[in-house]
């Protein structure tokens, strides 16, 4: 290339400008692409991200292909769910759930929230996953010389499992009804085999299988739910099959996005009800497993986990519809458990130190008015909004934090008095009386309360009867009041409607009471709650009252939900004729079915006194330390020792 010479500068001259041009272009290119990718390691920086990364760096995950709805997610626009449960349903075209935080919060399928099904874009986090973490449960016990032993921990149960006599009934009646139920679920799990086996929901109106992507490529959710109810009804030849597929067919090898939450009370909660209920080696080898996938979704600037894990890579993200990169309470306040439980199998301390730091931190934050919001950033502790629910994006938290108190033999003192507190706000600030004296739980939302109670929150009728003998002195009554009183509410939320089941959601305000005044809140998708507060009830009360309430449940389930081939759920409570969104749900037969089994049993089925109900109603031990020091001995005397 030749430089043409301008009038009056010498070609050196122009030379030197020329560089120097260079130099400062080269310079200012290399502070804009810095500056450009400082955006991508900015934590949280999701609206940023969206703005430049294209469609096919940054996917939108589609919850389900034809806009159905997470299990436990409302799906009016008002509440995003952020990891409750995550079973999707069709409620009616084009209306669809947020993905879950909680069982409401009860995850993905509790409490996501409202957002549409193919608006679910995460927002991923760059932290690399925490791999130095995921050390193997055979490493572990190599290294403390500990293994459980099945046979030690039956020891310390104060009863058997299945108690004397599996809990059968005396009554003639009440065995009639309690086998009625047994129908029901081989009914429900003969259809599953047959038209969706492997696949984590059966369709029953189309009789095929739901894949879904709440599970991160995990299949079988349907079997794994299933497993402890098939063995507590005596369904043998179906518990078999059941554990054949798991020993054979689950694959924990995939590279999907997964709710953590979900997975969390689905899978883990199933596979180690299953080890402690019958001992078979499989369920705790693959829990154990799958629970090293989980760690590395707590790698985050506080610990508080995010919503959303990739179980192959171990990155976490948040979901893309909580506000600013969120967390939810009832998603990462729903752990407790099953974690505590990890670290007995493995010996693994890491795994109850994840969510005892998630204690710590939200016992160290200020609460408005004494009550948990729903949102919190991982990135910097803070509360996000101040909404609070007993219902979707909140309900499981509380649910845990009574539970884990029970768990360990009444020895955490911390979950016992977080609980306690958490109650007195909630009544103080939530706990309102209609004009018809019904007592509800409203929603709060910056000081102003939402006259609204979800059926994800009718949950809290059990949970505050469990927690009345533990509470403040002389408050004992008090508490199995109210929760007698709640669960009569939601009761009537039943009784109101035409086919005698309950919508997602009712109101208290503008005149009605315990009624659904927006169509969108008119849908039942085979949810539990109702029924599980109706069981515990029976326990602590002996009312005849609520079997009646429960086998009302059963004959509407019977009337209006069983089709040709499984059971569905309805899109309006409130009409005559009834129109089915062709979902089994798998929660269905991990819960709804196993708490109306329960109603209709015996107390030493599954006995309070030894065993708590994770939010997927799966059981999991009491956790008695001493007892189990007690009787263990080192491995060369013929036993296995327990930490």
């Amino acid at each position: 290339m030749v430089l043409r010479k301008l009038p009056g500068v010498s070609a050196s001259g122009m030379g030197l400008r020329l560089s120097q041009k260079f130099v400062f272009l080269l310079f200012l290119s290399g502070l804009v692409t810095l500056c450009f990718g400082a955006l991508f390691f900015l934590p949280d920086s999701v609206r940023l991200k969206r703005i430049f990364l294209s469609k096919n760096e940054s996917p939108a995950v589609t919850v389900g292909s034809d806009n159905e709805l997470s299990k436990k997610v409302p799906v009016d626009q008002e509440h995003q769910r952020t990891g409750l449960k995550g079973v999707e349903a069709i409620v009616k075209p084009k209306v669809s759930r947020k993905p879950s935080v909680t069982h409401g919060a009860r995850t993905v399928e509790r409490s996501v929230g409202s957002r549409a099904q193919d608006e679910w874009s995460p927002a991923r986090a760059h932290e690399p996953p925490a791999r130095d973490e995921r050390v193997t449960s055979a490493a572990l016990n190599a290294q403390h010389g500990t293994t459980f032993s099945h046979e030690t921990f039956k020891k310390c149960l104060l009863k058997p499992a299945l108690g004397k006599d599996q809990g059968t009934p005396s009554d003639p009646e009440t065995l009639k009804r309690r086998e009625k139920v047994k129908e029901m679920m081989k009914f429900a799990w003969d259809n599953y085999k047959s038209y969706a086996w492997g696949k984590n929901e059966l369709r029953p109106l189309t009789k095929n299988g739901h894949i879904g992507n709440m599970f991160g490529g995990l299949r079988g959710a349907s079997i794994v739910d299933s497993l402890d109810t098939l063995y507590i009804m005596g369904l043998m030849e179906e518990y078999e099959e059941a554990k054949e597929w798991v020993q054979n067919s689950l694959d924990l090898n995939s590279n999907g996005e997964a709710s953590l939450f979900e997975v969390n009370i689905r899978y883990v909660g199933g596979l180690l009800s299953a080890f402690y209920l019958t001992g078979a080696e499989i369920f705790k080898q693959k829990v154990l497993e799958l629970g090293e996938k989980l760690l590395p979704a707590f790698n985050t600037p506080t610990g508080i986990p995010r919503g959303v894990i990739n179980l192959g890579s171990g990155t976490s993200w948040s979901w893309g519809w909580a506000s600013a990169g969120s967390s939810i309470l009832a998603e990462f306040g729903t752990l407790h458990l099953e974690f505590v439980h990890l670290s007995q199998l493995s010996g693994n301390p890491v795994f109850t130190e994840k969510v005892m730091n998630i204690r710590k931190l939200l016992n160290k934050m200020e609460k408005p008015h004494g009550l948990y919001p729903n949102f919190l950033s991982p990135v910097s502790g803070n509360w996000v909004q101040h909404h609070v629910s007993i219902g979707g994006l909140g309900d499981s938290f509380y649910e845990y934090l009574i539970k884990s108190f029970l768990m360990s033999d009444k020895t955490d003192e911390e979950a016992k008095k977080m609980y306690y507190s958490a109650m007195e706000a909630i009544e103080t600030n939530l706990v309102q009386k209609s004009p018809g004296g019904l007592t509800y739980v409203a929603e709060w939302r910056g000081g102003i309360l939402d006259h609204k109670m979800g059926h994800l929150a009718c949950f809290s009728g059990g949970m505050i009867g469990i927690g009345a003998d533990d509470g403040p002195v002389g408050q004992k009554q008090h508490y199995l009041d109210l929760a007698a009183e709640i669960t009569h509410t939601c009761h009537e939320s039943y009784s109101r409607s035409a086919t005698k089941l309950g919508p997602e959601a009712f109101r208290f305000d503008g005149g009605a009471e315990a009624t659904a005044t927006r169509l969108s809140d008119r849908y039942y998708i085979l949810r539990p709650e109702v029924i599980e507060s109706y069981m515990y009830m029976w326990r602590l009360t002996h009312d005849p009252k609520y079997r009646e309430w429960g086998w009302e449940a059963v004959e509407a389930l019977e009337k209006h939900c069983r089709v040709d081939a499984g059971f569905s759920g309805i899109r309006d409570v409130y009409a005559s004729t009834v129109s089915h969104d062709n979902m089994q749900q798998s929660f269905f037969l991990s819960e709804t079915l196993k708490y109306l089994y329960l109603l209709f049993s015996d107390d030493d089925l599954l006995s309070l006194e030894d065993w708590v109900f994770n939010t997927e109603a799966h059981p999991l031990p009491v956790v008695r330390k001493t007892c189990l020091q007690e009787h263990s001995t080192r491995p060369d005397d013929g036993q296995t020792t327990l930490e």
